[in-house]
C-alpha cells in the first residue's frame, strides 16, 4: 500500500504526459488571464480579476501537478541491459 502512494507523490510522467501537461497549462493561463483581464476591465474590478486569476491557477495545480494517470499512458521502452561478459566473449 505504501509502495502505490509514494508512486502516486513522487510525480513521474511520461515525455508525451509531460507534453500535455505543457499545453493545458500554456493554454489555461493563457485563456484565464485573457478572461480575467476582460471581466475585471468590464466590472472595472482589479479584485474580481486577481480573484480569477488566482482561483483558476489553483485549479490548474490540481490538474496538472499530480501525476494522474492520463499522463503514464505512453511509457518509455528502454534497451535491454547488456551483460558485461556477452561484450567481452564478442571481441
Amino acid at each position: 500500500m505504501s509502495g502505490t502512494i509514494q508512486d502516486y507523490f513522487e510525480g513521474k510522467i511520461d515525455f508525451v504526459g509531460q507534453q500535455r501537461v505543457d499545453e493545458i497549462a500554456r493554454i489555461w493561463l493563457f485563456s484565464f488571464t485573457a478572461l480575467s483581464f476582460v471581466l475585471g476591465f468590464a466590472l472595472q474590478s482589479l479584485k474580481i480579476s486577481f480573484v480569477l486569476l488566482g482561483a483558476s491557477t489553483f485549479v490548474l495545480c490540481a490538474i496538472v501537478l499530480p501525476a494522474w494517470p492520463m499522463y503514464n499512458k505512453h511509457p518509455v521502452k528502454w534497451l535491454p541491459v547488456e551483460s558485461s561478459e556477452g561484450k567481452a566473449k564478442s571481441r
